[in-house]
């Protein structure tokens, strides 16, 4: 029996180490078979740029019609299709002019632009955005996205506000990270921009901008660094402006010394349209596709021109061949060559209409509700006045970029009529006219910084309309803010003043009903300080996407409750944020960004400046404490993580989203820090009456400062205070810790 069952024992024992051995002949077997796909995909790359002809190889570094870089028919490569993607896949155009294709299948979901997303202070939606937007690209066979766009919001002025998310460069890489990884899970590269430093639209050709290098490091790199480490981004832009002399399509610091030997980047970089402005100097620096207008595609820098250069050995043509095959290599990457398995995609769905949505409805900010009048209570309301042109409002289109064509763009207007009961009567009037000066290039010049003085009038009969429907209502929501024609692209904003005399609109408004609330759209900060004044009610909403006016009208009916937060900082006055206090915006030929580190709420909290509304605000209509704050250990090595636990207490009637802000201050530094910088955050899910217990993760690593001297972060010893809010100016809790 003992023999028998040592026996027993004995093959039990080599069927184990059989079967050991067989897994882990099959994960080396794996492991190899990845290493030849690779090895594969290399040696048919080197292949395939043997065979290629010099204007061949030529033809694959510039473009070859409005949004294609060129492809070798013969061998089987294809052209680089490219798509805008700001606010979704960008309606086709013709090949060789901005003139719409005139399809009639090239609909696309007008999803919330990055303010609005931003706002949400949410990585899983920012996720859910990227992996819609990368079907959709998918669907249109595209093979490059061209967003996010990632840059630093240094100016509450900027005409692309409402298109970058934040002003600050955590909370900016940790929505970037999970937007990109969600596009590229769908076969599609993402091309991040504007790298770098790209932070007015004023003079953005031709201005020189001059910063430290730490305040590079600290504040305008980090999105962009977490976009390629973590990310894997496989496209860069490259930017319109100078940094230190170099135009960004052929500076050498940024695109090789920084993007590729530093953070180790394999992909391509692609230069804003018309940014190139050298041959030679471009290729050698970094750049590798040239796109644009509007001169013909082959009096591109890199067309013709390189074909002489290479010709007259100005440049090798093994230079030549190191961006053809950084080419290849993402266009197999995205399975473009190979086409085995890759995504098909959908476009303009019920669920992609749905991911638009759960956006928008996490957007809306709260920012005043003194008499408790939202959520809207109907028990009394016959009648509703709904006033102002930014009720019926569509903000897919227009401005100057990249817009959608979209089927759906539910209005606000027509959100309220989707929602209101029947027997609510809606009393509309139009409240203001949008009036624009025009320039000779049809531009909307007087919202630039240069253009005539804004036409600021309200029309009276218009006005008259608006006074009577708020008189024979019940109560009134005003509409006002600004859309896309006015916050756009190629132009910076005049000041912070509100157009077309809304203003003067909401102040006779309220006089003559005074249970009115005001609702804000727009993607940048305006002065509201008299609107606020006057209004018990204030919200603020963005360029929200399809179902914007339904998620705006579920918030204002409490269907849902609004946990957007501000990604900016919220001026009283415009000199009192940092570009201007220091009189560095917007520059001539050069802007030095004086301010450093001290962005946005950096700057506000530091130098004990009240802003308007601060980073990170937002109310919600229930109430939420912070307790039990406290950290796993009370020391820390650099190597270590920091975990901060507490319990976020909804005290309120109703179930809500909170979101805990993790602020850091190292007050003993022996170098110049921001009184406070965002290090953590989480948004969660309480119900009322209930408590949730919260977890943020902190690696000391990100309390390191970037020293220009040794060229290296470090993480200083000594005491650093952790502080949890619900904004940069409401800390409800704080705690300390010890670095060693």
């Amino acid at each position: 029996m003992r023999n028998s069952v040592k026996n027993i024992t004995l093959l039990l024992t080599l069927l184990l180490i059989i079967s050991c051995n067989q897994e882990s002949k099959k994960a080396k077997e794996l492991a190899n078979s990845s290493d030849t796909i690779s090895l594969k995909n290399e040696s048919e790359i080197d292949s395939l740029i043997s065979l290629m002809t010099i204007e061949e190889k030529i033809g694959m570094l510039h473009g070859n019609s409005m949004f294609t870089s060129g492809g070798v028919e013969r061998l089987g490569i294809p052209e680089l299709k490219m798509a805008d993607g700001p606010l979704g896949i960008r309606e086709e155009i013709s090949r060789n002019s901005w003139a719409n294709a005139g399809w009639d299948n090239d609909f696309a979901t007008y999803y919330p632009a990055a303010g609005g997303l931003a706002a949400t202070w949410n990585p899983e939606l920012s996720y859910t955005l990227g992996n819609s937007v990368g079907q959709e690209a998918r669907a249109r066979e595209k093979d490059m996205l061209l967003s996010p766009a990632i840059n630093i919001i240094r100016t509450p002025l900027g005409g692309r506000t409402y298109e970058y998310f934040t002003e600050d460069p955590f909370l900016n890489k940790k929505l970037s990270v999970p937007f990109i990884v969600g596009v590229q899970d769908n076969d599609v590269m993402v091309c991040v921009k504007h790298f770098a430093v790209n932070n007015q639209e004023t003079n953005r050709g031709t201005v020189d901008v001059i910063t430290d290098e730490r305040t590079l490091r600290e504040i305008y790199l980090p999105a962009f660094k977490a976009a390629i480490t973590e990310g894997n981004a496989h496209s860069v832009m490259g930017a319109y402006n100078k940094f230190r002399g170099d135009y960004l399509c052929e500076n050498d610091y940024m695109l090789n010394k920084v993007l590729r030997d530093e953070w180790g980047f394999k992909g391509v970089v692609v230069s804003d349209w018309a940014a190139v402005h050298s041959t030679v100097k471009s290729l050698k620096n970094g750049l590798d596709i040239e796109m644009g207008t509007p001169k013909p595609f082959n009096e591109f820098f890199l067309a013709d021109k390189l074909i002489a250069a290479a010709k007259a050995g100005e440049i090798s043509e093994e230079e030549i061949n190191k961006h053809v095959k950084r080419i290849l290599h993402v266009l197999y990457q995205v399975k473009a060559i190979t086409g085995d398995d890759r995504v098909k995609g959908s476009i303009a769905t019920e669920a992609h209409y749905k991911d638009a949505y759960d956006i928008a409805a996490e957007s809306v900010v709260l920012l005043k509700n003194e008499k408790n009048t939202l959520p809207l209570k109907l028990n009394n309301i016959k009648s509703i006045a709904v006033i102002g042109n930014n009720a019926k409002k569509k903000n897919a289109l227009g401005g100057f970029g990249a817009g959608v064509k979209t089927k759906r763009e539910v209005t606000p207007l027509e959100g309220l009529k989707n929602r209101l009961p029947e027997n609510i009567k809606i009393n509309y009037a139009e409240g203001y006219l949008e009036r624009y000066s025009k320039n000779e290039n049809d531009q909307k010049e007087e919202v630039t910084l240069h253009g005539p003085t804004t036409v600021n009038q309200l029309d009276q009969n218009i006005l008259e309309e608006a006074l009577i429907a708020a008189k024979n209502s019940d109560m009134a929501i005003i509409f006002a803010g600004s859309n896309r024609d006015y916050e756009t692209e190629a132009s910076d904003r005049r000041d912070l003043k509100l157009p077309f005399g809304q203003e003067e609109l909401i102040k006779k408004v309220i006089a003559i009903n005074p249970n009115t609330i005001v609702v804000m759209i727009a993607g940048a900060p305006f002065d509201l300080q008299d609107v606020e004044k006057n209004a018990s009610t204030l919200v603020w909403s963005w360029f929200n996407g399809s179902e914007g006016g339904n998620a705006l009208a579920d918030v204002l009916m409490g269907t849902v409750n609004p946990s957007g937060k501000l990604p900016w900082t919220m001026p009283k006055n415009i000199e009192d944020s940092p570009a201007h206090a220091t009189n560095s915006f917007p520059g001539d030929e050069t802007v030095e960004y004086k301010e450093g580190i001290l962005v946005g709420y950096r700057w506000f909290d530091t130098k004990n400046i009240e802003p308007f509304y601060p980073f990170g605000y937002g109310l919600s209509y229930t109430n939420f404490e912070i307790l039990d704050l406290k950290t796993n250990q009370e020391s820390y090595s650099s190597n270590d993580s920091i975990e901060v636990t507490f319990t976020i207490k909804n005290t309120g009637n109703v179930d809500g989203k909170e979101v805990a802000q993790l602020y850091v201050s190292n007050p003993t530094s022996s170098v110049e820090k921001a009184a406070k910088e965002l290090k953590g955050f989480k948004k969660v899910f309480v119900k009322s009456g209930t408590s949730e217990k919260v977890t943020i993760q902190l690696p000391v690593k990100e309390l390191a400062y970037y020293n220009i001297e040794k060229k290296e972060w470090i993480v200083e010893t000594g005491t650093y205070n952790l502080k949890i809010g619900n904004s940069s100016r409401n800390i409800l809790k704080e705690i300390s810790v010890t670095i060693k």
